[in-house]
C-alpha cells in the first residue's frame, strides 16, 4: 500500500512540474507553451458566448501601443493591462483576443478555443483572433513568435477548433485599421492563406 503511494506522489508532481513549465496543458499540443489564465492573473469575464469549432479564420494582430515584453513576469502584466483597457474602457466583457503571444515565446490564453473573441466584428464567430504583443509597424516579431504562432495555428487544427483549410489574414483585411502593422502583414500575406 505505501509503495502506491510513492509511484501516485510521484507521478503527481512530476505532472504539477509539467503544468508549471506551462508545457502540459489540456489541448495536447506539445509544441505551444501555454500560459493560463489563472497563470498571468486575469480577472473573470462578465459573460462569455461559446464558439463552436471547425471555424474558418485566423486573424491576426498587434497590440500596438505599450511595448513588447520578454519575460512571463513582463508578458503577464501586459496581458493584464490590454484585459483591464478591454473590461473598462472598451465595455468589452473580457480580453477581446482568444490567445495573444508574447516576446518570451509564449502563448498567453485570452479567451481560449471555445469562447468567441471581441477582435473582428462581423467575424468574432467564425475566427480566432491572435495578437501579437508589441507593436509590429516597422518591426517584425522574432522569429520564436513566429514559430509559436505558427505552432499554435497547427494546434487549432489539430485540435478539430479550425478547418485544415483555414484562412489567415491580418485585421486589417477586415476593417480599416493599421492592425496587425505592415510588418507583420507583410509576414502574414506571404502565407498565401488570406482569401474572404
Amino acid at each position: 500500500m505505501l509503495k502506491m503511494d510513492v509511484i501516485r506522489l510521484i507521478v503527481f508532481v512530476c505532472c504539477m512540474m509539467l503544468l508549471q513549465t506551462g508545457r502540459a496543458n489540456s489541448s495536447g499540443c506539445s509544441d505551444v507553451n501555454f500560459v493560463q489564465r489563472s497563470t498571468w492573473g486575469a480577472s473573470s469575464p462578465r459573460s462569455t458566448t461559446s464558439l463552436a469549432g471547425n471555424l474558418d479564420y485566423y486573424i491576426i494582430h498587434h497590440t500596438a501601443d505599450g511595448g513588447s515584453c520578454s519575460t512571463q513576469n513582463a508578458c503577464s502584466r501586459r496581458v493584464r493591462g490590454i484585459q483591464n483597457h478591454h473590461k473598462n474602457n472598451e465595455r468589452w466583457n473580457d480580453i477581446g483576443y482568444n490567445f495573444l503571444i508574447g516576446g518570451d515565446n509564449r502563448v498567453y490564453v485570452g479567451r481560449g478555443w471555445n469562447n468567441q473573441g471581441a477582435h473582428a466584428p462581423s467575424y468574432n464567430s467564425r475566427s480566432i483572433g491572435i495578437s501579437m504583443i508589441g507593436n509590429y509597424v516597422s518591426a517584425q516579431p522574432s522569429s520564436g513568435m513566429m514559430t509559436a504562432l505558427e505552432n499554435l495555428r497547427q494546434c487549432g487544427v489539430d485540435l478539430g477548433k479550425v478547418k485544415s483549410g483555414y484562412h489567415a489574414c491580418g485585421h486589417s483585411d477586415f476593417s480599416s485599421t493599421l492592425c496587425p502593422g505592415s510588418a507583420l502583414r507583410s509576414l502574414v500575406n506571404g502565407w498565401g492563406r488570406c482569401d474572404r
